[in-house]
């Protein structure tokens, strides 16, 4: 190397071949680059992802196709008809037990009809037509005949005995939750049996009539409206006055009892045309007599106790 030019001559044997490989570096025409560019790097990650993104849309959802698959579809198809199928037979199988398609025909009351039952159940001696009627072989709403049976009033009925009788412990300084729920549990136990004695003589008698099983319940439910009375006025008046008007009650309910059951148990003689004799026709009148004289017996026991 000659190191007798100058100074600045010196710096610029030394400086010019580095200003040369920066300008190679920079424009690309002489050498190969010493740091890979990473400048454009950036940019291709994104458009991957970008394109990612894009390719779920334009493809569609993975759910889409499988809906739209046809083993799916008919896969669809069974689990809808096979619950189509259950609800069915559960249906058929619960209306065999417990007929839900006629509480309705039970509860088809108004205010009119229930003034009226009411106002019957206190006073029987008046009513001339006992006789339900029937359209089309089918008998009426109960709103449409006063004579139809019920569960409006045997529901209404013996929730508010319940009532009253949380009443009447509490003005003796008795009331607790125990206690009323023995008196509800005792109340609906004594149904149940009633109910359940009557189908049992009705079957061993071999009675043929059309009393179905809500018939005898809305019958023998009908009796918590003379209880009701019985009770509110022992409380307003006393103990005599509670005598007096569950009398009352006690002969009402047996009244209308009789004339009601006698149409449904004597129907079959009654459309024979033949008198009330005979070993089997005195067996049902008999029966007759028996359900009702047996509520004002439980209109007694069950409400006795809660007048002092």
């Amino acid at each position: 190397m000659d190191y007798t030019a100058t100074q600045s001559g010196f710096r610029q044997r030394k400086l010019q071949p580095n200003m040369r490989l920066r300008t190679s570096l920079v424009d690309g025409s002489e050498g190969s680059q010493l740091f890979e560019d990473t400048s454009g790097a950036a940019s291709g990650p994104q458009k991957g992802f970008s394109n990612q993104q894009a390719r779920p849309q334009a493809e569609g959802f993975p759910g889409q196709s499988i809906l739209s698959d046809p083993m799916s579809n008919l896969a669809m198809a069974y689990g809808s008809s096979l619950a189509s199928q259950g609800r069915e037979m559960v249906d058929k199988n619960l209306d065999r037990f417990i007929p839900i398609s006629k509480l309705k025909y039970y509860f088809a009351v108004d205010t009119v009809y229930v003034g009226k039952k009411l106002g019957l159940l206190v006073f029987p001696y008046m009513h001339d037509n006992w006789e339900v009627s029937y359209q089309q072989d089918t008998p009426v709403a109960p709103r449409f005949d006063v004579n139809a049976p019920d569960l409006y009033i045997p529901a209404m009925g013996f929730i508010t005995y319940i009532l009253v009788a949380g009443l009447a412990l509490g003005t003796q300084n008795k009331f607790s939750p125990e206690l009323l729920g023995v008196q509800a549990s005792s109340a609906l136990v004594w149904l149940i049996m009633e109910v359940l004695a009557v189908l049992l003589s009705l079957y061993l008698v071999t009675v043929n009539t059309d009393l179905t099983t809500i018939d005898l319940l809305a019958f023998s439910g009908y009796k918590y409206v003379g209880m009701i009375v019985g009770v509110v006025t022992g409380l307003l008046f006393g103990r005599p006055a509670y005598y007096l008007s569950l009398l009352w009650c006690c002969v009402a309910i047996f009244v209308f009892m009789i004339r009601t059951l006698r149409l449904k148990l004597l129907s079959e003689a009654a459309a024979e045309g033949r008198l009330v004799r005979g070993a089997r026709n005195q067996l049902r009148m008999y029966l007759t007599m028996s359900i009702a004289a047996a509520q004002p017996i439980f209109m007694f026991w069950l409400t006795y106790h809660l007048i002092r």
